[in-house]
């Protein structure tokens, strides 16, 4: 056999166990025979770059990186659904088909309504092309390379697939996965995520698809579409979609009428929570496809199909206390202690109650028996006081820091308390160097928030500066520490000095400053000094900084401890000044400002929001007196036009621009 034929069997082989393993959750070979088989075909590849395959089960781990996400307009749009709250809605629905279609007899197929980011996925010849998240249902980003990394979407198809067709789905976080990324995030210090959902839509448009590939996202498909498909109803194309390979979820169901889709409805009302992730209705389709296209579409929805939602689940228990939290910049977060209750599926022993406003909204009091409900968000939340309890005086907040005793204060206009002990409270030192470390910040190997908690208690750090001085022989006494883990966590604080300034800036902390502004002030300052010396009038002459930031970061710059710290980051080799790589390519478009609207050939609509900023000139979010040009691409939205000319502004295309900025 040559070493062609044995590469193709390999990726054979590895293609149908990981369909066995996730699709069919039924493996066949234990994950260690099946990362050997993987790591064979690996080496193979590595010595013959010849037989390189872009879908071969190898690239499935990611390392493409997207910068600007191709808008792509889908060739079959992607509609939203109508909702329904109540089996009077539906059989309202029934009857206006029937208007349309006449007394002819009616089927439905059943399907279960995933809470995910909706996906559109097109295959020529049994291979996946393209995958474009759902936009505006008119176009949306193209995410194929990060969609190639979850195992559950076939890169090859098998059996009697049509020439070419588009499948749509949701891409899901399953509930194991998402607790576990965020028992992660919260072991550094950072805000877990609120829900899958948002987690999943997020996941879709990260930059690097090898991160995407570490995220244990899952694909359910459930609609095909395309000309010539070799089926007539929806309930066949779904078996079809399975023998071809996709992960089709098998709760849908055939409905003969509308009392067997009530029979539906109401028992996954009641037994939803027993799966894997989130579901938030059912989706209720005529069968006949043919039928389908007679009813059509509204501007908005397909007139076959209907949605009903169900409603959030509520139970009622008793608020046994009230605790306090501190974060990182010292804001105080009130949390309900709740006698533990079952709701959606998991045993809920915690409510956060936001601030002192909801608990003066809500007269929560201790002893009471409360509402509690968790909808979309996986936080519960109270609703409401379900019965008084024994406590006659309303809740006082408290007054000082749990954690330092310092009083706290509230600022006009804020809503949250804080504590004011910026540079003693324990809980506000140990988030501030967690958030130093973040991923997103200084990204530091071999350090998370657990450690820094370990260094700060055993009087090591007290400031992320610290972090520089650290020596090998200080970490490797402390409680599971090692030679290598310290080892790897020095040289991640060393290798944490090539981290460019934006990213520095991020990671100081500033209130308010998250990661778009930092990239503003760093964009426009070039450097730690210059910021450090603005006023707040200058500030606020920078694009999107207000009052409220600007009065942040002159505060943040005068406090010396601040200025200290970063001095001894200076010495530390951080970097605190834009390299040459950030520096402005001309001032050609300097005081104009510019919005782009449309669809474009030459430049991606990032890349033109780029090429203005690299020019000098200002990114507008809507077209207004103070625009300068409008780029127009095709698709350009009436309205937009239409304001455009109302106040006589200019409107270029996107070669006009680039002649301008080519000079």
């Amino acid at each position: 056999m040559s070493v062609l034929d044995t590469i193709k069997n390999l990726r054979d082989e590895l293609n149908q166990h990981n369909y066995n393993y996730y699709v069919l959750d039924k493996p066949t070979i234990s994950d260690f025979e099946f990362d050997q088989k993987l790591k064979q075909l690996q080496d193979l590849e590595a010595q013959h770059p010849d037989f390189f395959d872009e879908n071969s089960p190898t690239q499935r781990v990611g390392g493409m990186v997207t910068k600007n996400f191709e808008t792509i307009k889908h060739e079959y749009r992607m509609y939203s659904l109508d909702n329904s709250y109540s089996i009077e809605d539906l059989q309202d629905w029934e009857t206006r088909i029937q208007k349309v279609l006449g007394d002819v007899p009616l089927e439905y197929t059943c399907e279960l309504k995933y809470d995910g980011a909706s996906i559109s996925i097109s295959y020529e010849n049994g291979r996946l092309v393209r995958a474009v998240t759902r936009g505006d249902g008119f176009q949306g980003d193209d995410v194929t390379n990060n969609i190639k990394t979850i195992k559950a979407v076939p890169i090859h198809l098998k059996g009697d697939f049509p020439e070419k067709f588009d499948i749509r789905g949701e891409i899901i976080l399953p509930f194991a996965g998402f607790e576990k990324m965020n028992q992660d995030l919260i072991e550094i210090g950072e805000i877990p995520y609120s829900n899958p959902r948002n987690t999943a839509s997020g996941s879709l448009k990260l930059q690097d698809s090898a991160e995407v590939a570490k995220r244990p996202l899952d694909c359910l498909l459930y609609f095909v579409i395309g000309n010539n498909l070799p089926f007539k109803t929806q309930f066949e194309g779904l078996q079809k979609a399975r023998d071809w390979g996709f992960k089709v979820p098998t709760q849908s169901k055939l409905a003969k009428n509308l009392n067997e889709v009530f029979e539906y409805i109401n028992y996954w009302d009641k037994h939803r929570h027993d799966l894997p992730y989130e579901t938030d209705g059912v989706v209720i389709k005529v069968n006949n496809l043919q039928h389908q296209e007679e009813l059509g579409y509204t501007a908005k929805s397909p007139r076959w199909a209907m949605a009903y939602k169900f409603k959030a689940e509520q139970v009622t228990t008793k608020l046994n206390s009230i605790s306090y939290q501190v974060g990182r910049t010292g804001a105080i977060t009130p949390v309900a202690n709740l006698e533990p209750v079952q709701l959606a599926g998991t045993i809920v022993k915690r409510a956060s109650l936001h601030n002192a406003d909801q608990i003066e909204k809500l007269d929560i009091r201790i002893g009471d028996e409360v509402f509690v409900e968790k909808g979309g968000e996986i936080i519960p939340k109270i609703i409401a006081v379900a019965q008084r309890g024994n406590q006659v005086e309303p809740t006082k907040y408290i007054t000082h820091c749990p954690e330092c005793q310092t009083e706290l204060v509230r600022s006009e206009g804020e809503a949250n308390h804080f504590c004011p002990n910026f540079y003693g409270c324990p809980p506000q030192i140990i988030g501030r160097i967690q958030h130093f470390i973040t991923r997103k910040a200084m990204d530091i190997d071999g350090l998370g928030g657990e450690t820094v908690a370990l260094l700060f208690n055993a009087g090591l750090v007290t400031n992320y500066a610290d972090l520089y001085e650290l020596k090998k022989e200080q970490i490797i006494p402390l409680e599971r520490m090692a030679e290598k883990s310290a080892e790897n966590l020095i040289n991640g604080i060393e290798k944490s000095k090539t981290i460019p300034f934006e990213r520095v800036l991020y990671a100081l902390g500033i209130r308010y400053v998250g990661e778009t502004v930092a990239k503003k002030l760093a964009k426009h300052y070039k450097s730690i000094d210059a910021i450090a010396q603005a006023t707040i009038m200058d500030l606020i002459l920078v694009d999107e900084i207000g009052d409220k930031i600007a009065q942040s970061v002159v505060q943040f710059f005068e406090n010396q401890e601040n200025i200290r710290i970063i001095d001894r980051l200076k010495s530390f080799g951080v970097q605190l000044e834009s390299g040459e790589d950030d520096v402005l390519l001309s001032e050609k478009l300097k005081g104009k400002t510019f919005v782009v609207s449309g669809v474009f050939e030459v430049y991606s609509r990032d890349d033109l929001k780029k090429a203005i900023e690299d020019n000098g000139g200002k990114v507008g979010s809507s077209i207004s007196s103070k625009t300068d040009y409008v780029i127009a691409g095709d698709n350009m939205g009436p309205s937009k036009l239409e304001k455009a000319n109302q106040l006589k502004i200019a409107i270029i295309s996107e070669m006009d621009f680039k002649h301008m900025i080519d000079g």
